[in-house]
């Protein structure tokens, strides 16, 4: 965690509209988040996922206006989330608008971030800001904030230095958590491999949603065989991508890579029998060295 606090807008993120009377209704049945609970004070993180249950997308939900919430979502894939929404949409009373140009995301990080912003220590706490929305990184609250501004303010908090992109995707990594754009794979990843139950991307007592099932089946029966977690990379640097070797036989796969810290796909039998064997894990010609964050329960 860095002893000051920073400020980056991330250009890669953008904003979905979507307005009406059936807005809610309709993402609460195609989301795995429960979106009643989103409010002026809470905003939360969520996933849309295949009829079989694996990974498409992610966004953060945030209440807008009166019956309206924005989609904090991955510019490169917000056309498709609203063709897809188009779809579900039927005759519901429900409006979807790209608002990338009315709207801005940054990310707020330091130690006493939440402090200066006036928040509370608990993820998907939310309040009004310049005109728009800053919240607790509804994920894990050692994330920061996450902001939500017209694209015409600005923010003026003086002890707020300006951040870069990389600094912040290493103190993601360094905390285990896992960014769609390079962690996931669509249509392949299941929730439970990319820490969404620990990371508060799941309502299990919701009801139905889309993927549910396979969901709720691969947590009660304990499916689970692979988890994204951060890695120290000790030699030369690697590229994402890269196999990661354990006894002569390939167990997981290089993800996110920021520096010397990186988030691998990994066989958890595998890093059990490292742990037990005192033995490191290898890409190309580094030793890669899993960390379990405490948040992450296998």
């Amino acid at each position: 965690m860095y002893s000051e606090n920073y400020c980056v807008e991330l250009g890669t993120r953008s904003v979905l509209e979507i307005s009406g009377l059936d807005s809610v209704k309709l993402l609460q049945g195609l989301v795995s988040n429960d979106v009643e609970s989103v409010s002026a004070e809470n905003s939360i993180y969520a996933a849309l996922l295949t009829p079989q249950g694996k990974f498409l997308y992610d966004f953060f939900i945030v209440q807008g206006d009166e019956n309206t919430v924005l989609l904090d979502c991955e510019w490169s894939h917000l056309k498709e989330i609203l063709m897809k929404l188009k779809i579900y949409k039927l005759r519901s009373e429900v409006n979807l608008r790209d608002a990338s140009d009315d709207h801005k995301i940054l990310v707020g990080f330091g130690e006493k971030i939440l402090k200066l912003l006036d928040l509370p220590k608990r993820p998907g706490a939310t309040r009004s800001y310049r005109g728009g929305h800053v919240m607790v990184d509804p994920r894990h609250e050692l994330m920061g904030v996450r902001i939500i501004l017209p694209s015409s303010s600005t923010v003026s908090e003086r002890s707020l230095k300006p951040g870069t992109v990389e600094s912040y995707q290493r103190m993601r990594i360094g905390l285990g958590i896992p960014d769609a754009t390079y962690d996931l794979e669509q249509n392949k990843t299941i929730l439970l491999e990319a820490g969404f139950d620990e990371l508060n991307g799941i309502s299990w007592d919701k009801g139905c949603y889309m993927g549910q099932e396979l969901t709720a089946r691969t947590k009660y029966r304990g499916l689970i065989k692979k988890r994204l977690m951060p890695c120290k990379v000790v030699g030369p640097a690697i590229l994402p991508g890269t196999p990661i070797i354990f006894d002569e036989r390939n167990v997981g796969e290089i993800r996110s890579v920021a520096g010397d810290l990186a988030m691998a796909l990994l066989k958890i039998a595998s890093v059990k029998d490292s742990n037990a064997r005192k033995e490191t894990f290898t890409a190309n010609e580094s030793s890669i060295i899993p960390i379990q964050p405490n948040w992450m329960k296998f």
